[in-house]
């Protein structure tokens, strides 16, 4: 794998590590600008709102610029907003820093998914996914705790100055490592690559990953309240079981990365199945700490194992479309990322319990499982021999 594609995860880890840690800053922020705990909350949805909008809308906007200029613009434009965050004294304009830097995260993501794809070889285009989405996970274990700390002892905008001080060799990375050659898509354009997004697989692909993103969100956003409530886990251990889930992540696109580029649809099958089991076996042991503890990290697992091929076989079909693919897969993420925990929420707040979530979460994967099995179901014969070697490159 090309150290280039590395350095675009690092990038990748500093961004995913911004999102990630404002759920640790959250009374700070509210305190310092003399605003209520739901109004500080609402900077994560800022930046979810962001991310899905921005995804593709900064996709198209970018398929005639060089990939290098691409990334370095939207590494600027994030590093400048970590800046202006860090020192402003009003609300209003902090909640437009992380809009604004919600969509320079999506522009670089779906740029640097289609750079990875293009450096990496023909046939390893999941191991290249497999080390963009590795810099989330680990933004998943650092981000909260590591936020939450420089908050703590130094106050949330000592946080905002870390993450963008880490972009700084992410910038010199890009600069040295990434071809400054404009992409073969500059002459498709967005027409093209738009009717190149049409093809059936590749929409299924897209609604199986937000479903799958929306499940593991779903849980992992109520995942403290479940442990401390249900589980009887004393709050002092919630750090240690967020980053466990962060690390079965990790495991699940290492995972991903090592058998999806050959066995993509065993480890889709077999690992959606396990998916959906887990996520029941958890609501029905929620309430003894060991299967909880273990689940958490099986869980985490499975759910960027799964979530992290189908990213992957993404960009495996849109082979005419590599900039948009990436931009839409980031939407379609993002997508589940804002529904899963809103469908959690809404259950709770029905009175089903804090093991709601979990239910909800095995619900969407079965819904993935029951969309994949219906699109399998209805293509014809030819093409489904073609979907047991390699699904992504069937047409």
């Amino acid at each position: 794998m090309p150290f280039a594609v590395y350095l675009l995860g690092l990038a990748v880890f500093a961004q995913g590590t911004s999102e990630f840690m404002l759920s640790g800053l959250v009374p700070g922020i509210a305190r310092d600008l003399h605003v209520s705990i739901p109004d500080a909350g609402l900077l994560t949805s800022a930046f979810a709102v962001g991310m899905v909008v921005g995804a593709p809308l900064m996709a198209v906007l970018s398929l005639r610029w060089s990939r290098r200029a691409a990334l370095l613009g939207f590494l600027v434009t994030f590093l400048a907003a970590h800046v202006v965050g860090a020192v402003t004294t009003s609300y209003g304009v902090l909640l437009g820093t992380r809009f604004v830097a919600a969509l320079a995260n999506a522009g670089f993501l779906a740029v640097a998914m289609a750079t990875a794809v293009a450096l990496a070889p023909p046939n390893a285009k999941a191991r290249a996914t497999s080390v963009l989405l590795g810099g989330v996970t680990i933004a998943c274990v650092a981000g909260v705790p590591g936020g939450a700390l420089l908050g703590e002892v130094w106050g949330w905008r000592s946080a905002f100055w870390a993450v963008a001080a880490a972009l700084v060799p992410a910038l010199v990375a890009v600069l040295r490592s990434v071809p400054s050659g404009t992409p073969d898509s500059a002459a498709t354009g967005a027409r093209g690559e738009l009717r190149a997004l049409r093809r059936p697989r590749l929409l299924v692909l897209l609604a199986l990953g937000g479903l799958v993103n929306g499940a593991t969100f779903c849980t992992f956003t109520y995942l403290a309240p479940l442990l401390t409530g249900e589980t009887g886990i004393g709050s002092t251990w919630m750090p240690l079981m967020l980053a466990l889930f962060g690390l079965g992540s990790f495991a699940g696109v290492t995972i991903s990365g090592r058998v999806a580029d050959t066995r993509p649809v065993r480890l889709l099958v077999g690992g959606g199945t396990a998916l959906a089991a887990g996520w029941v076996l958890f609501a029905m042991t929620a309430g003894a700490p060991v299967p909880a503890i273990a689940l958490v990290f099986v869980q985490g697992t499975l759910s960027f194992a799964v979530g992290s091929t189908l990213i992957s076989q993404v960009m495996y079909a849109a082979t005419g479309a590599p900039t948009l693919a990436g931009g839409f897969a980031t939407a379609a993420l993002n997508v589940g990322a804002t529904l899963g925990p809103w469908l959690g929420g809404v259950t709770i707040g029905a009175g089903l319990g804090l093991r709601s979530p979990l239910w909800v979460s095995a619900l969407l994967v079965a819904a993935a499982l029951a969309t994949a099995v219906a699109h399998v179901v209805g293509r014809p014969s030819s093409a489904k021999s073609v979907e047991q070697d390699h699904p992504a490159e069937a047409e």
